[in-house]
Order: structure tokens, then sequence, then C-alpha cells
């Protein structure tokens, strides 16, 4: 069994990034993000706080707007607007969770899709569903950076993926099929999960419930990636995945914490690069 090192990983990819930026730099282009952050939600703060220490690593600029919890919708799109509007800045974020008075759909919707760095605006939705260029979410592109990485071959594979949600769950099925994995997609409703993931060469659990997939989902000497993070009752943390369950039959694992964690980071410093690469 080999454990697939996130960290180590994603360093790489932060690596590639700081040179990148460097030659932009050369070229009088500085590769800049802006993030903004309403309210002050302690687990929004600290990945804020991390956003911006990994883009002072990659020679990337930020800037930050930290806005009241009580800010309005309309403020909050002004802004937008106003970052859209500089050329300065090639990527905008917002943190999410917002406030519950403000639409995330609209303000997502706002962001312009050719410096949406976090691949959630519909443009670039489109652009993955059909095949053509865009930005990928940061956490399902970042795990098949993991997975090639770690020298796992994709075509031809069943790959299944357990979770739908629209930043990780349907976005990771679209990623492994272009790859040409065979997916299938489960969810809480689907019948005979474990019969389905049992089949999976590549199983991706994005479910959000604590170890909640053991060794009787997987078959031997399956890649399993588990993008869930909790903390337990004894406030340690874990995944969706009952690691010290499976890590005897599977062939690699990504570990919670120090896998796929890590990465979505370094893939929105890849996606920064980008849209300054473009401009």
């Amino acid at each position: 069994m080999e454990i697939i090192d996130g960290k180590k990983i994603s360093s790489e990819i932060k690596e590639e990034c700081k040179e990148a930026a460097l030659k932009l730099i050369e070229k009088g282009i500085t590769p800049c993000l802006a993030v903004i952050l309403v309210g002050n939600d302690p687990a929004s703060s600290i990945y804020v706080n991390n956003k911006k220490k990994a883009c002072e690593f990659c020679n990337i600029k930020s800037l930050s707007y930290e806005l009241d919890e009580n800010t309005s919708e309309e403020e909050l799109l002004k802004l937008i607007d106003k970052l859209n509007d500089d050329d300065s800045v090639n990527g905008i974020l917002v943190q999410l969770p917002l406030p519950k008075h403000i639409n995330e759909d609209h303000v997502i919707d706002r962001i312009s899709p050719l410096k949406d760095v976090d691949g959630f605006h519909v443009n670039n939705v489109g652009a993955l569903c059909t095949g053509l260029d865009g930005f990928v979410s940061c956490t399902p592109a970042g795990i098949i950076e993991l997975l090639k990485r770690s020298n796992v071959d994709i075509t031809g594979k069943n790959c299944v993926v357990i979770g739908r949600s629209n930043i990780v769950g349907k976005p990771m099925a679209l990623l492994m099929l272009r790859e040409n994995a065979t997916v299938t997609i489960c969810h809480s409703k689907t019948v005979n999960l474990k019969d389905i993931c049992k089949n999976a060469d590549i199983l991706i659990v994005a479910i959000g419930k604590p170890r909640f997939v053991d060794s009787s989902f997987v078959k031997k000497d399956a890649v399993v990636i588990d993008v869930g993070i909790h903390r337990d009752e004894n406030n340690k943390m874990c995944g969706d995945v009952n690691f010290d369950d499976v890590k005897d039959i599977v062939s690699k694992i990504t570990p919670v914490p120090g896998g796929v964690g890590p990465m979505t980071i370094a893939m929105l410093m890849k996606n920064v690069i980008k849209a300054s690469e473009r401009y």
C-alpha cells in the first residue's frame, strides 16, 4: 500500500507556479489574486490566510477584501464589478459560504469567467462539460494531479465517485471522463452502493460523512481518494474513508490530513498563473 502524499505533490506544483510567476514578472505581468471574505467565519478566515501565504510563496500578489457580516449583496456585487474592470487583477475569489442574506449564485455569476479561478462560473462548468478550455474547480483538478503524479493509469479504469456536489462530485466525474475512465456517480439515493463501489479501480469519496466508507466498499488493490475532512469525537482529523480499515487492501490511498487538502490551494495558484498567462 502506498500513501499518496498530497503535501509533497502540492509543494511541487507551487514551485512550478513560482517559476512561472517569475517568467511573467520578467515580461511585466504581475500575477494578482483578489480574495473577498464576507463576515468572520473562523474556518473561512483560516482558508483565506492560507491562500495569502501560498500567493506570497508563489510570487503572486494578493489583494484582500475583508467585508463586514452585514455587507449587502449589492455592495459585494459592486466590488466584484470593480475588480472585473481592473486589468491588474487576474483572478477573483469570493470565499464561500456567504452570509445567508447574500445569494451565492448571483455572486458566482457576476465574476468574469476569465477571472473565475475557482472554476464555479457556469461558463467554466460548461467548458468542462463540452471539452473546451476553462478554469476547473480546484479540488477535482488537484485529484487528477494526485493520480497522474502518483503514476495511476486512468484510461479504461472503472471510476466510482461518491457525491454529486457542484464543487467536487460533478466536475470530478467529468474530469475522469476526460481522462478516459468509465465513470459511475453515486449519491444518497443510490441503490446497492457497496456493490457499485466494489467494482471501482479508482474510488473517489466526497460524501461528507466521517469514516463512512470501510473495507466492505473497497475491492482489493483499488486506488482510494478521500475528499472528506472532519473532526471525530476525540477532535482528531479524519476523512470520509475509514483509513485504518481499508489501508491493507488498497494499492494507493490519500490520507486525511495531508492528501487532497493541500492540493486545493496549489491548484488555485495554478489557475491564477493560467489567468495571468492568458492576459
